[in-house]
């Protein structure tokens, strides 16, 4: 190894390649990620004509066309192909129900009604397909529901599952996606009504089913979406009874209440989409705004239609109807422009628990006026009558409005519902409002399932944060030739991070999260995508805020759990007699030019993940987190497991070659770290003396013998030298002369130097402090404005371009908040002002703060840390002015100007 150096960049330049082609070519989606799907799909009747219904209905001939409410196919079978095989699967299958279920009479077989039968006496009903996203709308790990085709019998047994479409990253890459398919194979031949589990059974009666490992999220959301439309189909066919609710009783109400009474104790409830919401450009007008409220309570249906109104109207109704009231605004209609006599108010329906209910032209009565005081304009009215004996006003219900949305990333259109709860005011009812148990979130299942680990995992991260806090202390007990009171804490923190977070918890954070976070805050914000996953949400708290405190360091050297890996695995390689192979640095020159390798890397998949999210995903398998914790080496196809492995060897003869050049997530997080509040310790003497810089093993001190804190892992090394008196030349130095002249060795102060024997004169009295008002005005300054007196020497043409792309940009930002232009837009702007800010700085404001935020120690910037300081800055400046915008109204504002009406 004559030339390491050498050897090293081809290494990386040969890995790198193959990151690119091998592992790309490897990573091909699966059978059902991101699978393209008709856009007829969930529109057309003829469902089977887009789908493979016969591989969740095996010995079906044909198909019906869709029907019901939510939607279903009924599959047919010639009878000469034979009678009743599933029988005594059924009958076996129910038996295993809990107790519950029987006496709530799921599990009994009605049969089907005639009406929609067979279409003549050559064919036998034989069971029912559905879609999942035809009943419900489940978000799963990636925000995006599992779209399945399920088969179900007409005993109510599940005949056949099969996953269409899924954006589930961890299936993509890092596992499997056969898992999934061993995963909803387990249902067949399970009844719909049976009480079923992800994991091993809690309670009698119930069916556990063996979980995906890493995928918890994914699995407990699939569980839900397979029982839940398959409960709702077979309620609808008769196969599970109905659920019978006991009726409202109302209190008497003598007194009428305005509007605004209504709306405040709940009588009315208001339900708004926004065009934004689904993908429309945004509009002075919402895409439907509608007020709805409960007729037959007395004290609603008397203060809105009026005495005489709300008498007809009852007298009308029969015991099992209710009627409700809508009326709405907007640039849609409720009503659908689709509709025609004889068919269905397809927008609108009421859903209470899995029964729900679309109402048709009979069920329709016009609504004349509304008699409660202070009553808003609309513009389309209607009274809706509910006809089914399973409807309770005592219970909760939703209204439901459906729409097509358009995802403004790829263009693609998705069948949504909008709903809000109802639920009459507890004084409205004799005895109050009955108690219930809402079904949880799916996120909060997954907390409540590990309270334990959640509990431990956060006192390792309150363990990790204490000992890094008292790192002066133990810096200052060790020495260059005793590193134990550093490095125990450390190797402890390591061995835990592998051994607990890494393998046993799988909480790993990865640049995708990264990449979703800026989908998430571009696009759609949902705090259920990233409560999911409880320890990495926990995790990236402690990440964002220590990245703050300390820089990346804290994250990168001492709790990473690949990092950690890396780490040992060069250590225990030393130990082992691998020493004088290894090599612990590379030439200065080199390590200056692969650093940003990394950075290179975090852009372009930044890049391409505007592009295709999917495309992204594959790319981040450059991180070898899946391949080590997620699934294990031996798990994955051969691109994989060579990828894993050379990276593996070349930890052993490299110290952490992966984090120092191509890891991703290290190149973001490197990013914010210029904002970090505490960097480690310097003195004067560090920019002419070498020393420290000779044994840093993240090569971060340059020749001036400042840190690179986007660089450096704090490994803490340099801080023990900063107190060793016989390795710290300035303190050996002085150690020496006292001893040589007989004076006594004082302590070492925070400074790094030795206390002074004789005490200093006193210093002069330090100058006033700045007032708030002026710290506030000189940062705004600072930050807002990259110009200074220096702008004002330049030629006055060059002067009144930089004010007018200044003017630009800034209004191209606020149309972007205001929903009037793309996001790539306003990105493409906001992107080419940072290029000239970043520029414009350079020349006029080259300096950085080292330190705290609030300090004004400054010092040289170069042009990396001016990139990362004016990145972070923009991203930070553009968040908060939309977060304010959006809370004070003042987009709102701007949408009712007449002289920006045309923007709308």
């Amino acid at each position: 190894m004559s030339n390491p150096a050498g050897i090293f960049v081809r290494f990386l330049t040969t890995l790198l390649l193959f990151c690119v082609s091998g592992l790309t070519a490897a990573a091909e989606p699966g059978a059902s990620y991101e699978a393209p799907l008709p856009v007829q799909l969930s529109t057309d009747p003829d469902l089977c004509a887009y789908v493979p219904c016969k591989d969740v209905m095996p010995g079906a001939d044909s198909f019906s066309h869709r029907m019901g409410k939510p939607a279903y196919v009924e599959a047919y079978r010639n009878k000469k192909d034979g009678h009743g095989e599933q029988k005594g699967r059924a009958e076996k299958d129910r038996q295993s129900g809990s107790d519950d279920d029987k006496e709530a009479g799921h599990g009994k077989q009605k049969g089907r009604p005639e009406k929609g039968g067979q279409s003549n006496d050559d064919r036998e009903l034989i069971g029912y397909v559905f879609l999942s996203t035809d009943i419900v709308d489940i978000p799963a790990y990636s925000g995006k529901p599992v779209v399945t085709l399920i088969g179900m019998d007409t005993q109510g047994i599940v005949t056949g599952v099969r996953v269409l479409r899924h954006s589930e990253p961890i299936l993509l890459l890092g596992i499997p996606e056969a898992e999934l398919t061993k995963f909803v194979f387990q249902y067949v031949g399970k009844f719909v009504g049976s009480k079923i589990e992800v994991g091993a059974g809690t309670g009698q009666g119930t069916i556990g089913l063996d979980a995906i490992t890493g995928a918890t999220v994914t699995v407990i959301a699939e569980n839900q979406v397979v029982l839940r439309s398959g409960l709702a189909v077979a309620r609808q066919v008769g196969i599970i009874e109905p659920t019978i609710r006991p009726q409202a009783k109302f209190s008497k109400m003598e007194n009428k209440l305005d509007w605004d009474a209504l709306v405040k104790n709940g009588s009315i409830q208001r339900l708004k989409i926004e065009t934004t919401e689904v993908g429309m450009p945004r509009s002075a007008q919402p895409y439907i705004d509608i007020y709805f409220g409960y007729l037959n309570a007395p004290a609603v249906g008397r203060s809105v239609l009026g005495d005489s109104v709300y008498r007809s109207l009852m007298s009308r109704l029969k015991p099992d109807e209710h009627a409700i009231f809508l009326i709405a605004n907007g640039v849609e209609s409720f009503k659908g422009s689709g509709f025609v006599r004889g068919g269905i108010y397809d927008r609108v329906q009421v859903a209470q628990d899995m029964d729900t209910t679309t109402f048709r032209d009979l069920d329709y009565l016009n609504l004349y006026g509304i008699e409660a005081a202070g009553a808003p304009s609309y513009r389309e009215s209607a009274i809706f009558i509910i006809r089914s004996p399973t409807f309770s006003a005592a219970y909760p219900w939703n209204l439901v409005f459906l729409a097509n949305k358009m995802d403004r990333q790829t263009g693609a259109k998705t069948f949504v519902n909008f709903g809000r709860e109802y639920w009459l005011p507890s004084s409205y009812l004799v005895g109050g409002r009955p108690k219930i148990e809402k079904p949880e979130a799916t996120w909060v299942t997954v907390w409540k399932s590990r309270k334990v680990e959640i509990v431990l995992f956060l006192l390792w991260l309150a363990a990790s944060a204490t000992v890094y806090a008292l790192r002066d202390k133990l810096v200052r007990r060790s020495t260059m030739k005793d590193t134990r009171w550093k490095d125990t804490p450390r190797y402890l923190l390591w061995i835990t991070s592998i051994g607990f977070v890494g393998i046993y918890l799988l909480a790993v954070p990865s640049i995708t999260q990264v990449l979703t976070w800026f989908h998430a805050i571009l696009f759609e914000w949902r705090w259920e995508l990233f409560l999911s996953d409880p320890f990495i949400f926990l995790f990236w708290i402690f990440i964002i805020v220590s990245v703050f405190f300390w820089g990346r360091g804290m994250f990168c050297g001492w709790m990473c759990p690949y990092g950690s890996l890396a780490e040992l695995t060069y250590h225990v390689a030393g130990k082992l007699g691998l020493k004088r192979f290894q090599r612990h640095l590379l030439p200065q020159r080199w390590h200056d030019r692969l650093k940003w390798l990394k950075y290179g890397i975090f852009a372009g998949l930044l890049a391409v993940s505007f592009y295709s999210m999917g495309m992204a995903e594959k790319l981040s398998e450059i991180e070898p987190f899946k391949t080590t914790f997620l699934v294990g080496a031996w798990n994955r196809t051969w691109p994989f497991f060579t990828f894993w492995a050379v990276l593996m060897v070349a930890s052993v003869f490299f110290e952490r070659p992966f984090c120092k050049y191509l890891c991703p997530l290290g190149a973001a997080l490197a990013v914010p770290s210029t904002f970090r509040w505490w960097g480690l310790k310097r003195k004067k003497e560090c920019g002419p003396c070498a020393a420290c810089a000779v044994g840093c093993g993240s090569q971060a001190i340059d020749e001036a013998g400042r840190i690179d804190q986007r660089e450096c892992l704090l490994c803490l090394d340099c801080q023990i030298l900063y107190y060793d008196d016989h390795a710290c030349p300035p303190l050996v130095k002085e150690r020496k002369r006292r001893t040589k002249a007989g004076e006594p060795l004082t302590a070492i102060a925070s400074d790094g130097y030795f206390i002074p024997i004789v005490p200093a004169a006193a210093a002069p009295v330090a100058a006033a402090r700045q007032s708030l008002p002026a710290f506030i005005g000189q940062e705004l300054f600072d930050h807002l404005f990259p110009w200074s007196r220096k702008a004002l020497q330049q030629p006055r043409l060059l002067q009144a371009i930089s004010l007018a792309l200044a003017v630009l940009v800034t209004w191209v930002w606020v149309l972007g908040a205001a929903g009037s232009i793309g996001p790539g837009i306003v990105l493409g702007w906001w992107l080419a002002w940072s290029v000239y800010e970043l520029v414009v700085r350079m020349r006029c404001k080259p300096y950085v703060k080292e330190g705290p935020w609030w300090g004004r120690n400054l010092r040289p910037a170069s042009w990396a840390d001016m990139a990362s300081y004016v990145a972070f800055k923009n991203l930070l400046i553009a968040i908060t002015l939309f977060l304010l915008m959006k809370g004070t109204g003042v987009l709102d504002f701007m949408q009712q100007l007449p002289s920006l009406q045309w923007l709308y």
